[in-house]
């Protein structure tokens, strides 16, 4: 059994049958009574209060100055309203016994009233007072041995004896008399609620408290509450109300308070200045009060429960409130972005999830717990560490950047993933962004929302940077801009169908990204050909193939292209269809050579087959920009029509084909075969019909946004004029 709390005894309460203490407060009244009894003569009557108030004082001081566990508070509380209600009974008393001996000369009263004060605060209760102890064993004794029901029965007793006093008028005579007794009860009553206090401040201690005491202590509390239930009408301090469940519900806030504290107490200064020690503390913080729950679920809520007593509620809200006192302490010196996802993660998963008490049913709560941390509290932890994290993830990025540009300067090839060129650039940004994003969820939806703004513009910004850097490196070959398409490709796919509705302003500059790696591609590709096409529409075009070792390059670049994402392999590969058609196009129209007769048949027949390897090597190659296909041709036949009527019809399908096509384009068209002014004018004319007709209906002047001739310039030769004219 846990040793009982030891309480200093103050004025002690005794039984008739044992003889007085030399040491009470009556003779130290007594004593102070004669110290003042020069003076009593012109004081009147006032002497006994006098000496009451000190007899008090000196034996309030002896009990708290004997018993520093018990609370000051609730004895200074007590002998207040004590002396303010001694101080009514006392002048209401003197006043009767003054109208009394108002025929006695006033020297012998003068003398004779201090005599019988003071013989009143030596004289001990003689009648009526019933047995004041349990087999003759002090009050004081009982409290010290944490016997509370028996002391609060004999104090019941006893106050039940001097109200019937009081109320027979025994103490008309001797005011002080009562005065003593009711301050004697009301110290023994003060010591019984201390002792209280310390019951529920050793019940989480090492050595515990038996489940007796507990169901004892929470007997005292209804006990009293019984006794008096509600204050009395005339204001007597001994039947009001004294709040014992109220003290309980102090002490047991005040022991919460003290156990939440113990938690990194023994922690060395300075070393909860780094996350993981934060961390560690916090660890410490919830094993504490996860294990003394336990203990009040398991030990000390079954002990009260059998007097009716909500032990479980009150401890729980009296944890909770400690915690939230100690974690805002910890908020208000917390630093950097990692202690403030600690602090708020620890509350928003930790502390609040249901796992945290075991089984415990918070349920049987009559009102839920308030917010571990106040709205304004949790509002600025949340500013703070977006703030902090904005910084974090710039730097993330910056980190992003040097190891792409220590892998350019090491010239390392892309990997290879799936049959596609890989960079971890994608890899490094998905990554960043899924985790802040994950971590931000775990606290709240909104730090999530607001967290994935903070990552999408970082993003933004970062694109432009990574964009320009790694373009101006000596790393851009075809292999590492394929895998940075890629690369693009993949965080505008992917981050945005994980995170759907909230990157949507990443899709700009994703592409916009990508469309830069794919055009220094493509200009790759254009520097190593264009050269070749020189060779085209001239005579020794006439008897060689010239084109193969153009298509030759043009193949090879495709292979290139397989390691590309689909999306972006197909659009680079059309693209690259389209530039060798409109190349080979300005070529012919605007020749280095002209032909006549044979030549212009062999040239057109020439043209066709051109035509035809283009259009099958594409279609090998996956090309689906299949409109391309009837360009060549047309222009073909045109130049090869022997029926010089049917050029119309050749013009008409050209033009349907290409709404694109100028003005400028069919006169050079038609300057390839001479065929005479009328015929020219004519066909020029209707042309220009077919072109208005076109824009009207088409708008934009290109047909499903496809655009061939309107990139072709042709240059205003003399043959046009004369075309023209």
């Amino acid at each position: 059994m846990p040793s009982p709390q030891t309480v200093a005894a103050g004025p002690e309460l005794h039984s008739p049958k044992e003889p007085v203490e030399p040491q009470t407060p009556a003779q130290d009244a007594r004593r102070a009574s004669r110290e003042d009894e020069p003076s009593a003569h012109g004081e009147g009557l006032r002497p006994g209060l006098g000496t009451l108030r000190r007899a008090f004082s000196r034996a309030s001081q002896r009990a708290s100055g004997c018993a520093p566990q018990e609370d000051p508070g609730l004895l200074r509380r007590s002998s207040r309203f004590l002396f303010r209600t001694l101080r009514r009974a006392l002048d209401d008393a003197l006043a009767a016994d003054q109208t009394q001996t108002t025929a006695v000369p006033g020297e012998a009263h003068g003398r004779e009233v201090p005599s019988r004060a003071m013989d009143s605060v030596s004289r001990q209760p003689s009648t009526g007072a019933g047995p004041l102890d349990l087999e003759d064993k002090p009050v004081a004794d009982l409290i010290t041995e944490r016997k509370l029901l028996a002391a609060f029965e004999q104090l019941r007793h006893l106050e039940t004896e001097l109200m019937a006093e009081k109320a027979s008028r025994t103490f008309e005579q001797d005011p002080t008399g009562f005065a003593r007794r009711a301050m004697d009860l009301c110290l023994h009553y003060d010591r019984l609620a201390a002792e209280i206090c310390a019951i529920v401040r050793d019940t989480l201690g090492p050595a515990g408290v038996e489940a007796a005491a507990l169901a004892e202590l929470a007997r005292v509390v209804r006990a009293e509450e019984e006794a008096h239930p509600e204050a009395p009408a005339d204001g007597d301090f001994l039947r009001t109300p004294r709040h014992w469940r109220q003290h309980w519900e102090d002490a047991v806030r005040r022991s919460a308070q003290e156990r939440v504290q113990q938690a990194g107490s023994r922690e060395a200064p300075g070393a909860a200045e780094g996350a993981s020690s934060l961390a560690h503390l916090l660890a410490q913080l919830g094993g504490l009060v996860r294990d003394d729950l336990r203990k009040v679920q398991r030990e000390v809520h079954p002990a009260y429960a059998a007097a009716d007593f909500p032990a479980w509620e009150a401890y729980l809200r009296a944890f909770h409130g400690a915690v939230a006192e100690r974690l805002q302490e910890l908020a208000h010196d917390a630093r950097g972005c990692e202690q403030l996802y600690v602090l708020l993660d620890w509350a928003a998963n930790v502390y609040s999830s249901p796992d945290f008490l075991g089984s415990q049913d918070l349920a049987l709560l009559s009102e839920p717990l308030p917010p571990l941390l106040a709205p304004d509290v949790w509002a600025r932890l949340e500013s703070d560490y977006t703030s902090f994290l904005e910084t974090k993830i710039a730097s993330c990025f910056d980190g992003i950047l040097q190891l792409e540009q220590s892998r350019w300067a090491a010239a390392e090839a892309p990997d290879m993933l799936q049959g596609h060129y890989h960079t971890p650039l994608s890899i490094d940004v998905h990554t960043l962004v899924a985790e802040h994003v994950k971590a931000a969820s775990a606290i709240s939806a909104e730090l999530e929302a607001t967290t994935l703004r903070i990552c999408a513009q970082a993003l933004g910004l970062f694109l432009p940077r990574f964009q320009t850097a790694f373009l101006e490196s000596g790393a851009v070959t075809e292999p590492n801009l394929c895998a940075n398409i890629n690369a693009c490709e993949e965080l505008r796919t992917h981050l945005l169908v994980r995170f759907p509705g909230s990157l949507e302003e990443l899709e700009k500059p994703l592409v916009a990204a990508a469309c830069a790696f794919q055009k220094q591609l493509l200009r790759g590709l254009q520097g190593r050909v264009q050269p070749l096409f020189k060779a085209l529409c001239t005579k020794a075009w006439l008897t060689q193939d010239v084109l193969r070792p153009l298509m030759d390059k043009v193949v090879a670049f495709a292979r290139q292209l397989e390691h590309v994402a689909p999306p972006r392999a197909q659009e680079t590969l059309q693209e690259v269809h389209r530039y060798v058609v409109r190349e080979y196009l300005a070529q012919a129209l605007r020749p280095r050579e002209r032909f006549r007769g044979v030549e212009r048949v062999s040239g057109s027949q020439k043209m066709g087959l051109d035509a035809q390897a283009i259009g099958n090597t594409f279609q090998g190659l996956g090309s689906e920009a299949t409109w391309l296909d009837q360009a060549i041709p047309c222009v073909a036949d045109i130049l090869g029509e022997t029926y010089k009527d049917d050029i119309q019809r050749h013009l008409e399908t050209l033009i349907a084909s290409y709404p694109d096509i100028r003005r400028d384009h069919v006169l050079a068209i038609l300057a390839l075969r001479r065929l005479g002014r009328h015929r020219n004018q004519r066909l020029l004319r209707h042309a220009q019909d077919l072109l208005r007709a076109a824009a009207k209906a088409g708008g934009s002047g290109a047909a499903g946004g496809h655009v061939l001739f309107q990139e072709i310039e042709v240059p205003t030769s003399m043959d046009v004029l004369i075309t023209c004219i």
